[in-house]
């Protein structure tokens, strides 16, 4: 049996940086120090007001195979996860295929998921794999979440960045992703959500819809969803792999903030150093933070090949999901 593994990722982020220095001068009277304290957030990347997901997300996979001189030939499936496709229809990563120049045998998908997503995604490619059905496989994670926030939005405006990453997964004969856990509660639906889109109306309740932004969140309530549903899904992974805490080198967990992060750390019982939080100059970027992140500790030196680890995303849906993963990337 084939299985799956991360190879090389490239990165995109739009030219337009917004910055706390920004909003100090825009809004000299929010308290911006305690915002930074709390979500570790400096800077975010916003898209141009003509800039969408599916151009993030090409000019990321340009360089991905740019870079690595990848035969376009070669890949024979595309996924795509956004929660802010192009348009309903037709299916953005077609419209992808189309201006990457990928053969018109490769399959193509989109998968409306956000923070969870990069660990669903690779579990869809490992799926593809193992099967036999696909050996390369482009995985791209894009969103514009700035598209739907109001300028005035305090909660949301200092959080929120746009990017996009573009992963190879290939087909290896050395397990490298294993033992997906995954979880659903569609009962905290309410918790982060566009209050206008589709033809279904908002959900959120009006009276705790506090600022002008289309996007909602309940931040508080993630926070306590969060602490209370990941701890277990670790034991899960754990336990499935066989593994103890102390075999794990890091903990790579979806980059919502700071103060989550920290909490989770805490409630996991691990040290800080095994939880990495590198949001401050890209902001909470979701279904990309974690490609985002295993790129820059790669580039760091932090992630060596042969190393353990998991791999944990949550939030919106409410939706979360793991993995073990072993690093084979030789760089």
């Amino acid at each position: 049996m084939q299985y799956a593994s991360i190879g090389p990722i490239a990165l995109h982020f739009p030219e337009k940086v917004e910055s706390i220095d920004t909003l100090r001068d825009e809004f000299p009277r929010w308290n911006l120090d305690l915002i930074q304290e709390k979500t570790g957030i400096y800077q975010r990347h916003i898209a141009a007001d003509d800039e969408y997901a599916s151009d993030l997300g090409v000019a990321a996979a340009e360089k991905l195979l740019e870079k690595f001189e990848i035969d376009r030939n070669s890949i024979d499936f595309l996924l795509f996860c956004t929660q802010t496709p192009d348009c309903p229809l037709p299916t953005t990563s077609c419209l992808m295929q189309q201006r990457l120049s990928l053969p018109t045998s490769c399959g193509a998908l989109d998968f409306n998921l956000g923070c969870s997503g990069y660990v669903y995604g690779l579990a869809m490619a490992n799926g593809l794999i193992n099967s036999g059905a696909a050996k390369r496989i482009l995985f791209i994670t894009a969103e514009t979440y700035t598209k739907y926030i109001d300028r005035k939005d305090r909660s949301l405006r200092t959080i929120f960045g746009d990017g996009a990453a573009a992963s190879l997964i290939e087909a290896s004969d050395e397990p490298g992703l294993q033992h997906f856990k995954f979880g659903t509660d569609g009962t905290g639906a309410d918790m982060l959500l566009l209050t206008k889109s589709g033809p279904r109306q908002p959900m959120a309740p009006r009276n705790r819809h506090r600022w002008d932004s289309d996007l909602y969140m309940d931040g508080p309530s993630l926070i306590s969803f969060t602490v209370d549903a990941i701890p277990g899904l670790v034991d899960e992974i754990l336990a499935s792999s066989g593994i103890t805490k102390t075999d794990v080198d890091y903990y790579l967990m979806h980059q919502a903030t700071h103060k989550m992060l920290s909490e989770l750390a805490a409630r996991i019982d691990v040290p800080q150093e095994q939880v990495p939080i590198r949001l401050s100059h890209v902001g909470n970027t979701v279904s990309s933070t974690l490609p985002i992140l295993i790129h820059q500790m790669r580039e760091s030196g932090d992630l060596k090949a042969g190393m353990q680890n998991l791999l944990v995303g949550f939030g919106v849906g409410l939706s979360w999901a793991g993995c073990y993963w072993k690093e084979t990337f030789q760089g």
